[in-house]
C-alpha cells in the first residue's frame, strides 16, 4: 500500500475538505466510513455546526449516502471549522477542493482562487511528505494552467516536490443511491506520473473503479465534455418537439431509446443544477477555437430560451392564474441553482400572469426571496388556479391523492413536466381539465405569443 493511503488509514494524518456542500460533505462521509479522519472548512457557520452535530444539513444527502454519519462524528472522524488556518497548518496530508465554480449561471473562479491562494502558502508540517491536493470541483478547461499553477509559482512551490496536485472531478447523482462516490467510475489525473499514482491509492480508499488520465489537462476537461454531450442530447429532444408540434415526441423518443446504443430523452423544461447547463459554457470558455463549437452555442441558446417559450404558451392559452409545483432543479433535493422554474416564473410575471409557487423543501420566505413570488400550500392551495404547472416531481407531488384532485375546482389545464400524473389523465379529463405531459402533441401551442 502506498504511504499516503497507509498514513490516512492509520489515522496519523487526516484529509482536509474545502467546502462542506454536497460534494465536500460526501467526501468526508465516505472517507470517514473507511476510518480516515477528516476536517472540513466552510464559510457557512450553519454547515459547520451541522457537520459537528452529525446533522446532514443538505436535504436529500442522507438518503443518497445510505449510511448513518452520527457514529462517525462521535468517533472524531468528521469535523468542520470556519477557520481555514486549521487546514493550512501543515497537519493535513491530503486536501480535497470542492468549492463552487459558478455564480449566477456562469463560470466563476473567485472561490477557487481564494482557496488556492491559501493552499499555496502552506508551510511544510511535521510530515516528510508533501501535501496532496485533489480538485473535485468542475473546472473550465485550462483553469489549472491559468489560475492554479501561477499561484504556486508565486509562492515558489515546486509541483511534484513541494506539493502534489491533481484533479478528479465528481460524477455523483445525488438522487440515486447506486451512483455514489464508491460505485461510480472515477477519472483522475495528476501533475506528473508520480502524483497520479499517489492519487490512485488515496482515491482507491473509497472508489471501486478508477481511470487514470495521461495528464491533468485531459482529466480536467472530461467532466465538462461528458456533461456537454448530455446537454446537447437533452436540448435536441426539445428542438425536435418544437419542430414537430403535432407529434407526441415524448413517445417517439421513448421508442428511439429502445435502440441499444441510444439513450432515452424527453422534452420538457430546460436543464438545471450545477453541472449540465454549465458544462457547455465551461467547454466554450476554455476552447482555443470556440467558434467551432456551433452545436454547443446553439444548445446553450435553446436551453436558455425554452422555459420562456413554455411560459408564453401558457399565456397564449389565455390562463391568468398559474400555480407552479417545484423550485428545486431536481426531485427531492433542496438545490435551486439554475432551476428551470426561475426563468419560467419570471417570464410569466413579465407577461402579467398571477403566479404562485409551492415546494415542500422551501419555506414561504425562501420562495419569496429566491423566486420573488408568493407560496401556496399543496394540495389545498390548488383551488385558486386555472392552470397548474408541475415542473419537479417531488415525492410529495407524485401521487395525486383524492383530496388533491378535489382541490382542482377551477383548473382547466395541467402541464406535467415529468409525466408523474399520467395515471390520473382520465380523471383530469372527466373534470374538464386539459392534461399534457411535456413533449406530447400540442403541448406548446401558443408559445409564440409575446415572443421577443
Amino acid at each position: 500500500m502506498h504511504r499516503y493511503a497507509q498514513l490516512l488509514l492509520e489515522r496519523t494524518h487526516r484529509i482536509g475538505v474545502w467546502g462542506a456542500g454536497y460534494i465536500g460533505y460526501s467526501t468526508m462521509a465516505h472517507y470517514a466510513r473507511r476510518g480516515v479522519a477528516s476536517l472540513a472548512v466552510d464559510v457557512s457557520q450553519v454547515r459547520v455546526d451541522a457537520v459537528n452535530a452529525a446533522d446532514v444539513e443538505v436535504i436529500g444527502l442522507q438518503d443518497w449516502l445510505g449510511f448513518d454519519v452520527k457514529s462517525l462524528t462521535e468517533q472524531g472522524l468528521m469535523r468542520a471549522t470556519p477557520n481555514h488556518a486549521e487546514l493550512t497548518n501543515g497537519e493535513t496530508l491530503v486536501h480535497f477542493v470542492a468549492v463552487p465554480t459558478e455564480k449566477d449561471g456562469r463560470p466563476f473562479n473567485d472561490y477557487l482562487e481564494d482557496v488556492f491562494a491559501k493552499l499555496a502558502a502552506i508551510e511544510p508540517g511535521d510530515s516528510t511528505l508533501p501535501p496532496l491536493i485533489i480538485i473535485e470541483s468542475t473546472l473550465t478547461p485550462g483553469t489549472i494552467d491559468k489560475i492554479v499553477l501561477p499561484l504556486f509559482e508565486k509562492h515558489h512551490k515546486q509541483l511534484g516536490k513541494d506539493v502534489l496536485l491533481g484533479i478528479a472531478p465528481r460524477r455523483d447523482w445525488f438522487v440515486d443511491g447506486t451512483k455514489s462516490l464508491k460505485e461510480l467510475d472515477r477519472v483522475f489525473g495528476g501533475y506528473n506520473e508520480a502524483t497520479t499514482e499517489t492519487m490512485r491509492d488515496v482515491l482507491g480508499i473509497v472508489c471501486d473503479v478508477l481511470h487514470a488520465a495521461s495528464s491533468y489537462r485531459n482529466a480536467e476537461i472530461v467532466k465538462s465534455c461528458e456533461n456537454a454531450y448530455r446537454h446537447v442530447e437533452i436540448t435536441l429532444a426539445n428542438q425536435i418537439s418544437l419542430a414537430y408540434p403535432g407529434v407526441d415526441i415524448r413517445e417517439v423518443l421513448r421508442l428511439v431509446g429502445t435502440k441499444w446504443n441510444i439513450g432515452t430523452f424527453a422534452p420538457g423544461f430546460g436543464t438545471g443544477g450545477y453541472c449540465i447547463p454549465l458544462s457547455s459554457q465551461y467547454v466554450l470558455a476554455g476552447a482555443e477555437r470556440p467558434e467551432e463549437l456551433t452545436i454547443l452555442t446553439d444548445t446553450v441558446r435553446t436551453d436558455t430560451e425554452i422555459n420562456r417559450r413554455i411560459a408564453r404558451s401558457i399565456v397564449g392559452k389565455g390562463f391568468k392564474n398559474v400555480g407552479v409545483l417545484g423550485l428545486s432543479y431536481k426531485a427531492d433535493l433542496k438545490v435551486w441553482i439554475l432551476s428551470p422554474t426561475l426563468p419560467f416564473v419570471q417570464e410569466l410575471m413579465i407577461l402579467g400572469v398571477n403566479v404562485k409557487l409551492c415546494d415542500p423543501f422551501y419555506s414561504k420566505e425562501e420562495i419569496w426571496r429566491i423566486a420573488g413570488v408568493d407560496a401556496f400550500d399543496f394540495p389545498e392551495g390548488l383551488q385558486e388556479f386555472d392552470a397548474v404547472i408541475a415542473i419537479v416531481d417531488h415525492r410529495q407531488f407524485r401521487t395525486m391523492s383524492g383530496s388533491a384532485l378535489a382541490s382542482l375546482d377551477h383548473c382547466k389545464f395541467i402541464l406535467d413536466n415529468t409525466g408523474m400524473w399520467q395515471s390520473e389523465k382520465s380523471a383530469f379529463l372527466a373534470r374538464g381539465i386539459d392534461y399534457h405531459v411535456a413533449g406530447d402533441a400540442r403541448w406548446l401551442d401558443g408559445c409564440e405569443v409575446g415572443a421577443r
